[in-house]
């Protein structure tokens, strides 16, 4: 099963176990971004800003990765996504969900 959420900077993310992810290229032009508690670990392209993946608090061994940054994927393929309100962490006893987000073709 994929995990599709809006999380981060709005990113549609679908979840990947640490080790069944790689970075295809571009690793050396990505930058690293750490807030709040400090666990999650946040990446993001040096020169576009797109947030790329990060490493989850509320799992640490899994990764959230953007599917705009997946070949292939569109963020417009799943038809339903939970939208996360991006204050509330699910590790901090709120579940955090504003909401879904429902594509249909027209």
């Amino acid at each position: 099963m994929i995990a599709v959420f809006a999380g981060c900077a709005g990113a549609v993310a679908v979840s990947a176990p640490l080790e069944g992810f790689r970075i295809a290229q571009g690793a050396d032009n990505l930058t690293l971004y750490q807030f709040g508690t400090g666990t999650a670990k946040h990446f993001f392209c040096r020169t576009c800003g797109i947030h790329t993946h990060h490493q989850r608090r509320s799992n640490p061994n899994e990764y959230g990765v953007n599917a705009a940054c997946l070949e292939g994927v569109s963020p417009f393929d799943f038809p339903e996504i939970v939208v996360h309100d991006g204050v509330n962490h699910p590790s901090d006893g709120a579940s955090g969900i504003s909401g879904m987000l429902r594509f249909a073709k027209a």
